[in-house]
């Protein structure tokens, strides 16, 4: 293939005859990981100690089982990190980064840290570290026949392509770093939608709060007087050769079959396994024995009783020491307080509106990632110049 003018054929691949390939060890000031064993933890402890599920999308992220250690820990195992400091785990899920932002922490071994030389964006280093030729690099790399291990030689001798002058490096960063803020703020306005769903189920679901042109008390029924719950039936029975609607198991499709075992709007819930996540189906459909689906009753709608499945603690009516497991009458057996049809029908249009619009969000979300994935590659690899 003929190079476009002004390009060259590098071991990483093709980049502007003005930009370089430098290794990781190159554009760093020190390499290191953290402590290989572990620290005499403290309930009252001023440090957390910090692993690879720590690091998260440039962030540290502390978890109610994250460990503290004392200020004596600390000083006794601190690593030379600083503001210059990229961290990235390297131990069973690779190259997740963060930031180091001052942050009261100790170091684990699947934790590595990278410091970036003063004179190259830290920024850039942090996308670059991202693109689809350092993970492979990252990946031929990897140790460890159960679980992957990322030794700092392979860190030290990973290649990234590394534009010439601060200016570019930081108007390639700025850009990317722009698309992060952008799903950033997706993110926190889905998180929100989808509490204010929560509270309205709560509300709505249980009739603390009516919508509009309903009253009258709500009757406490039992599930078996609003629905009937069926058994799936076994794979070997599923008909699968050009299949067109969906075999469900407890946790969601697993294949399509020719013929649908039931073709009604329908509450699913676990029979085996995952017992606590509610589906609902609205066109036909094959369940395999592990999961229950419902015949409705007196003309009840489905979707407000999946919602209202969705409220349940199943895990309360678990009947097996091992793999979980409800029974169907048990299930039938359970009274909850229920407006008439009309009214749930009403309930549940409204908490369908809110779930449109999160999907319709998450779908946005995407395919922000998505562009900002493709800004990536044309931008990290010089294919498109800013400067």
């Amino acid at each position: 293939m003929e190079l476009k003018v002004g390009y060259k054929q590098t071991e990483i691949g093709i980049i502007p005859e003005d930009w370089e390939v430098k290794s990781i060890e190159e554009i760093t000031t020190r390499i290191g990981d953290g402590l290989h064993g572990t620290p005499l933890y403290s309930s009252n402890g001023e440090y957390f100690f910090i692993n690879g599920n720590n690091i998260y999308e440039g962030k540290i992220v502390v978890t109610d089982d994250t460990k503290l250690v004392s200020h004596a820990e600390f000083i006794k195992h601190r690593k030379p990190i600083n503001e210059t400091t990229i961290l990235m785990s390297i131990n069973g899920t690779i190259g997740n980064l963060g930031f180091f932002n001052n942050e009261a922490l100790v170091l684990g071994k699947s934790a590595a840290y990278l410091n970036i030389n003063q004179n190259i964006s830290k920024n850039l280093i942090y996308y670059s570290l991202q693109t689809h030729s350092t993970k492979q690099q990252f990946l031929d790399g990897l140790t460890g026949s159960t679980i992957g291990n990322l030794g700092l030689t392979t860190i030290r001798q990973t290649q990234i392509p590394l534009p010439p002058t601060r200016i570019e490096q930081t108007a390639i960063a700025s850009a990317l770093s722009d698309m992060d803020a952008l799903l950033d703020g997706l993110d926190r306005l889905i998180t929100k939608k989808r509490n204010l769903k929560q509270a309205a189920m709560q509300q709505l679901l249980t009739g603390k709060t009516r919508l509009a042109g309903f009253e009258g008390e709500w009757e406490v029924k039992r599930l078996g007087d609003l629905l009937t719950i069926c058994h799936g039936k076994s794979q070997k029975d599923v008909e699968t050769i050009d299949g067109t609607y969906p075999i469900l198991a407890t946790g969601g499709q697993i294949g399509t079959a020719s013929r649908a075992l039931y073709d009604q709007p329908s509450v699913l819930i676990g029979r085996k396994g995952t017992i606590n996540q509610p589906q609902y189906m609205d066109t036909p459909f094959w369940t395999v024995d592990t999961l229950f689906y419902s015949i409705l009753k007196n003309n009840n709608n489905a979707k407000f009783l999946y919602y209202r499945f969705c409220l349940i603690d199943w895990m309360q009516f678990n009947e097996a020491s091992g793999v979980p497991s409800l029974n169907a009458r048990t299930i039938e057996s359970i009274t909850i307080k229920t407006p008439l049809p009309e009214e749930q029908e009403a309930i549940a249009a409204v908490l369908a509106d809110m779930d449109a619009e999160i999907a319709a969000l998450e779908q946005r979300r995407t395919k922000t990632r998505d562009i900002k994935q493709g800004m990536m590659q044309e931008l990290l690899t010089g294919r498109t110049r800013l400067v």
